[in-house]
């Protein structure tokens, strides 16, 4: 496996991004993994390193550098509620077209990377990051041949970015995975999302993991649900296998 932290340049400055992937029978394509509320850590850095390993080329970008922030580890240490309510300011500083920007840049980047296949590639998004991983491949419809969504927030919006319009504007295979128990993402968004999905005929599956919370699939949450977590990495690998090779 080879790895490397690098400062891509962005239209407003540069994201420290984790790159993962084989050392052998490169090209890889390209996985965009954006990263969940609690921002970059090394649970998410596992996490990459295990798609990595499947064959593929994975870039977790910090999308918290605008405010100076890479890991909330590094930070002074606060108490429960005020490090809920900084990390909550932290997610409220991006949005939709700000990470799209970044997203460009990333692109950008892995297509001067010899290692980096130039193909179809794909992306993934956990928590506040579902809405980007779906915009992602709407913005760039020629170039995502999928996208998932794990416990995403904000699916459904009344914004014309909503991810749940966005998916319409993309051919790329879309995957939803949502939690029966969260708060973040309420069952009737979930319906919702269904709904739109089907009456759009749009490429897409959004599959209801019964009996968990958000946050699942992480295994260093109270919450983490292992045959759960297992079954997500199943049907991302299944998802990039039939989309990316």
């Amino acid at each position: 496996m080879i790895e490397q932290t690098v400062d891509i340049r962005t239209k407003d400055g540069k994201t420290t991004t984790f790159i993962a992937h084989p050392e052998r029978g490169g090209p890889h394509p390209v996985i965009l993994f954006f990263m969940d509320a609690p921002a970059i850590r090394e649970e998410l850095r596992d996490m990459a390193r295990r798609i990595a390993s499947a064959g593929y080329y994975v870039m977790l970008p910090n999308l918290y550098y605008r405010k100076g922030v890479l890991e909330l580890a590094d930070l002074p240490p606060l108490a429960e509620a005020e490090a809920r309510a900084r990390m909550f300011e932290l997610m409220g500083s991006i949005n939709i077209p700000l990470v799209m920007d970044d997203t460009d840049a990333l692109l950008d980047f892995a297509g001067r990377d010899a290692a980096a296949s130039p193909g179809k590639a794909g992306a993934i998004g956990y928590c506040m990051s579902g809405q980007y991983a779906i915009n992602a491949a709407a913005r760039h419809p020629e170039r995502f041949a999928c996208a998932a969504s794990l416990y995403g927030v904000q699916l459904v919006t009344d914004k014309p970015d909503s991810p749940h319009l966005a998916a319409q504007k993309t051919g790329a295979e879309l995957y939803f995975a949502c939690a029966e128990h969260d708060t973040y993402a309420p069952l009737e968004m979930v319906e919702a999302l269904d709904a739109s999905l089907k009456t759009a005929n749009a490429n897409a599956e959004v599959e209801l993991y019964p009996g968990v919370h958000h946050g699942f699939a992480f295994p260093q949450r109270a919450v983490y649900d292992k045959p759960a977590a297992e079954r997500h990495w199943e049907r991302l690998f299944a998802l990039f296998r039939r989309n990316l090779g």
